[in-house]
């Protein structure tokens, strides 16, 4: 990895903690954003300015091929996260799904075919399981597209393959469990417990409780990626990358209010439920393979790691330069 790397949706959650950590390690990094016409780069805004001031920045649109191919050009390496992830919009807006996800990850490994590029990583998601037929979930589980988002990323992950199949184009998928951390969109769950008791509600509306995650800390993320692209192994492979860690949304938010101090009630909001057959009940990884092929473990795991990535995530969020740039009275879809 000495060489230069795109990142893209590097303004968003994943991307910007993961383009920031690529460059204190002193990699080439060029941060692919999503163009909009307040000029405006996301969370990496907010990054320290020596980092801003080494990024190469492009922004444009995954859904453009020629944009996607002129981002590419002069790269070796490709970490593709650019992507539309909230499910609730998915019900709503189900075809953008497929072109930012579907089309715009052909678009990916479309230039990295053409030009060369010696390695794609390509972001899946935990979605793609559905509600487990057995834990902890293998990377052989069955893909069960259990909402729109979620098949548009099964079809983003087979285009993906197929190019690693069909053409030999060097793609290695990386499958992240449920991420959380510092900056996460207030669409998540963890952001929308801490913002409401941290903005003073003591009644917490939340949609089902009693699905279980497997929540893996934005630090562990990180390194997954980094693992993965430095394994030569990885190729050709679909890698969970998770706590191995269950645990359900109402234990989760005990926890939360445990750590901040607060004494709340939980209100159930009927348009924070997924439809019967959409909500996938149960997440559990297992990620034995990433450390085989990657050397990948999570330093945050177990109840005592949670605790502590929850910790880190409530210090972040109680900062009210932070906290203020949520609506925490609002249902974000």
């Amino acid at each position: 990895m000495t060489n230069k790397i795109l990142v893209t949706g590097a303004d968003g959650f994943i991307g910007s903690h993961l383009t920031e950590e690529l460059v204190r390690r002193g990699h080439d990094v060029r941060a692919f954003v999503c163009y909009n016409s307040f000029n405006s780069w996301g969370w990496l805004d907010h990054s320290d300015q020596q980092i801003i001031k080494s990024l190469d920045v492009f922004a444009g649109d995954v859904r453009d091929p020629h944009g996607v191919r002129t981002a590419m050009q002069g790269c070796d390496v490709v970490l593709h996260l650019a992507a539309l992830i909230a499910i609730p919009y998915s019900y709503h807006s189900p075809d953008t799904y497929v072109d930012t996800n579907v089309k715009g990850t052909l678009n990916i490994v479309q230039a990295a075919r053409d030009l060369g590029v010696k390695k794609v990583v390509h972001t899946s998601t935990s979605e793609v399981y559905g509600t487990a037929r057995f834990v902890p979930i293998t990377e052989e589980h069955p893909l069960q597209g259990q909402s729109p988002y979620s098949a548009s990323k099964i079809g983003a992950d087979q285009i993906a393959m197929s190019f690693y199949s069909s053409f030999n184009t060097p793609v290695s998928i990386i499958r992240p469990f449920n991420t959380y951390g510092p900056r996460q969109s207030a669409r998540a769950v963890i952001p929308t417990i801490i913002t409401q008791i941290a903005n003073g509600s003591r009644s917490i509306k939340l949609g089902s409780l009693h699905p279980t995650r497997d929540f893996n800390f934005i630090k562990d993320t990180v390194n997954g990626f980094i693992a993965i692209v430095e394994s030569d192994r990885s190729v050709g492979e679909v890698i969970n990358i998770g706590s191995n860690f269950e645990v359900s949304i109402g234990e989760t938010v005990q926890m939360i209010a445990d750590i901040m101090g607060a004494k709340i009630d939980i209100e159930t909001d009927d348009n924070r439920l997924r439809p019967d057959k959409s909500e996938v009940e149960r997440l559990w990884a297992d990620n034995r393979k990433a450390l085989e092929l990657a050397g990948w473990q999570p330093r945050y795991s177990g109840k005592d790691g949670f605790r502590r990535g929850l910790t880190e995530t409530i210090e972040w969020f109680s900062n009210l330069a932070n906290l203020n740039s949520y609506k925490s009275d609002r249902y974000n879809i």
